[in-house]
């Protein structure tokens, strides 16, 4: 039997499921940095760095991460706060500032390491306490996002 066709999707559900997706795809990347970082960690300790490669590739998917979130994600926030009101807007102008802070640490991490030749014992030496504080900022910056995120999906 032939089925109707489905009712084509209003603007709004179309707008919605955009939204949705690029978020769903953001964090499926966060998902991935964390998952890279614990990869890295394992080297915590250890007398050389790990594979250039793999810290490279680390650092590429960091970036692309925080990039995302800054310039897709939270200006799709920032859009929604103009429609959603004054308390979405007095939430992220809360978070933002201690994002941004995160966002330091990453291009930091990411100026030192990235392209990083496996020989630079200087640059070994501190990794262990780099990627530490890298860690500390990640783990900052999901619960900043994420209160961001329940708090617009419950309220909004």
């Amino acid at each position: 039997m032939l089925e109707a066709p489905a009712e084509p999707k209003s603007a709004s559900e179309s707008e919605i499921a955009r939204k949705n997706t690029a978020v769903d795809n953001w964090l499926a990347e966060r998902t991935q940095v964390i998952v890279m970082y614990c990869k890295l960690s394992g080297y915590r300790n250890q007398t050389k760095l790990p594979e250039s490669v793999q810290i490279n590739g680390f650092c590429d998917l960091l970036i692309d991460y925080v990039s995302a979130g800054h310039f897709e994600v939270y200006q799709q926030i920032v859009n929604d706060c103009d429609i959603n009101g004054p308390s979405s807007i007095e939430l992220l102008n809360k978070l933002y500032p201690d994002i941004s802070k995160t966002t330091d640490v990453v291009v930091d991490f990411n100026e030192k390491y990235a392209k990083t030749l496996n020989s630079n014992d200087e640059l070994m030496s501190r990794f262990d306490s780099d990627l530490s504080h890298l860690g500390e900022a990640i783990a900052k910056r999901v619960d900043l996002e994420d209160n961001l995120i329940d708090t617009l999906n419950n309220h909004h």
